[in-house]
C-alpha cells in the first residue's frame, strides 16, 4: 500500500513537467507547420510575379 502512494505522490510531482513538455513539444510543431506554409506561400506568391514585400 505504501508504494502505490510513493508512486502516486511522485506521478503528481512530475505531471505538470510532463504537460509542460507536452504543451511545449505540441506549440513547437504548430510553429513549425506555420513558419514553411507562410515560406511556401511567400516563395509561390514570388514565383507567378507577385513580390509581397516590395
Amino acid at each position: 500500500m505504501n508504494v502505490i502512494n510513493d508512486t502516486r505522490s511522485t506521478l503528481e510531482k512530475h505531471m505538470p513537467l510532463l504537460l509542460g513538455l507536452l504543451v511545449a513539444l505540441l506549440a513547437g510543431k504548430a510553429l513549425k507547420k506555420m513558419f514553411w506554409t507562410a515560406f511556401g506561400m511567400y516563395w509561390a506568391l514570388r514565383a507567378s510575379g507577385i513580390h509581397p514585400f516590395g
